[in-house]
């Protein structure tokens, strides 16, 4: 009631979004991460209830670069819209598209055991010439333009379409690489080392200047806009179905790439 009292100031608010998931275009509701289903929960976060700040909760490994990017433009933007601070607590990991959310905000904290880093860009896919050859299937593509099927994964792998992978790798990194430079400036203690898709944990992470120190969301909160600061939760929510079970069928290519950048971290 206190906002509704004149000459009484109301108690601090902090918006709260948490980030938890694999990065991707598609996919289910609540278990991936992109800009269009982030978009209205990003956009409440920043506008409704007149917040202090807004904390990013990040439990990702990574993924989509573009959409990872999106995401982090969003909340650049909105930020600095409002001229609202912005902090990014780390839970289990951050890493890759995961550690391109986090560098969106102006301040990043960890846990002790936080994985942190994988600033690099990796492309991986399946090889099936082999499986349909012993099975007698022929197929048949026909295409104008000789790079339609580059890296088609019914054909041998070609040292041309390689080569010519290998540099639009570069340039995403390049990208990425930029994008820390520019969020974490003179923090950055590390040189070149930092940019090779290695990871890092806790103090190690804060050492090289990826990380602004080890805090948990609450008490660093209440640490920065006191003991009364309001935290108001904004995240993704399941489809009604989906919450009671009854999608028994997923995109099972899917879930193997989901649970293969999980698994990289041990998650």
């Amino acid at each position: 009631m206190k906002r509704f009292i004149p000459f009484m100031k109301a108690d601090p608010v902090v918006s709260v979004v948490r980030l938890t998931g694999t990065i991707a275009t598609g996919g289910r509701m609540g278990t991936v991460l992109n800009d269009a289903t982030l978009e209205p929960v990003i956009e409440r976060a920043f506008t409704r209830g007149k917040p202090r700040a807004v904390a990013l909760v990040i439990n990702s490994p990574g993924g989509s670069a573009a959409q990872s990017a999106l995401i982090a433009a969003r909340i650049r933007r909105l930020a600095d819209e409002k001229s609202l601070p912005v902090h990014a607590f780390v839970e289990d990991v951050a890493a890759s598209g995961g550690y391109w959310l986090a560098t969106a905000a102006d301040h990043i904290w960890l846990d002790s055991s936080s994985i942190i880093g994988s600033i690099g860009v990796v492309s991986a896919g399946f090889g099936f010439h082999g499986l349909i050859e012993t099975h007698g299937v022929e197929r048949r593509v026909h295409t104008a333009g000789r790079s339609k099927t580059l890296l088609d994964p019914f054909q041998p792998e070609k040292k041309e379409d390689v080569k010519r992978l290998n540099v639009l790798l570069e340039q995403i990194h390049e990208s990425f690489k930029d994008h820390v430079r520019e969020r974490r400036g003179a923090r950055l203690k590390g040189g070149d080392e930092l940019f090779e898709g290695d990871i890092w944990i806790g103090k190690a992470a804060v050492e090289l200047g990826l990380a602004d120190g080890t805090a948990h969301l609450v008490p660093k909160m209440k640490e920065i806009y006191g003991d009364k600061v309001k935290l108001v939760p904004y995240s993704l929510r399941r489809p009604f179905f989906q919450r009671l079970g009854a999608q028994i069928v997923a995109d099972a290519f899917a879930g193997v790439e989901d649970r293969a950048l999980w698994a990289r971290y041990g998650l």
